[in-house]
């Protein structure tokens, strides 16, 4: 039976990585009103991850005997002046998601809750390369200047990633994927 404080704290995790991924959407949204497709197409497979983490946090919740209690997502906000704001803003909230995750871990040690504190490991390593993602994109931008060739080059690698369901020891599975 998972214990009141950890399911409290992981329902709230649960609703903030939905509200991360409605960020990324909106991002994703931005984007691709001011022509790039494939910014855009990061932000979208980034929202799509958070949808995943978060059903991560349900799946574990339910798999304890706890009780998911959906919380609302706020409204994100809806432009950038630019890529590069965009991916400041991407880290930003990273490096929040990254302070909350570390608190469920210590609460789980607190709490000698040991199946949680494992459950959480891999949500401390997704957001070391999470930051390191962002971080990045920041950089590339940040050389690529005022350079519209090298905006258009980048749009265009971006353009090329795709979403891999991931899998979360202890938590959600791909649709036919066998246990870790």
């Amino acid at each position: 039976m998972i214990p009141k404080k950890i399911e409290a704290i992981l329902n709230d995790q649960l609703s903030f990585e939905l509200y991360s991924a409605y960020i990324y959407l909106a991002m994703a949204a931005h984007l691709k009103f001011m022509g790039l497709n494939g910014f855009a197409n990061w932000m979208k497979v980034q929202a799509q991850e958070e949808t995943v983490h978060g059903m991560g946090f349900y799946t574990f919740i339910i798999d304890r005997g706890g009780k998911v209690e959906l919380k609302a997502v706020p409204q994100p906000k809806s432009d950038w002046k630019s890529a590069l704001v965009a991916f400041e803003g991407a880290l930003e909230h990273e490096c929040l998601v990254t302070s909350r995750i570390n608190k469920i871990a210590a609460l789980a040690e607190a709490e000698k809750d040991f199946a949680t504190k494992n459950f959480i490991q891999w949500y401390i390593g997704e957001q070391v390369e999470e930051e390191a993602n962002a971080t990045e994109i920041i950089n590339e931008l940040k050389l690529a200047s005022n350079s519209r060739e090298a905006l258009l080059m980048l749009d265009r690698e971006k353009a090329m990633r795709a979403f891999v369901f991931p899998v979360i020891p202890g938590g959600l599975k791909a649709p036919g994927a066998a246990a870790p």
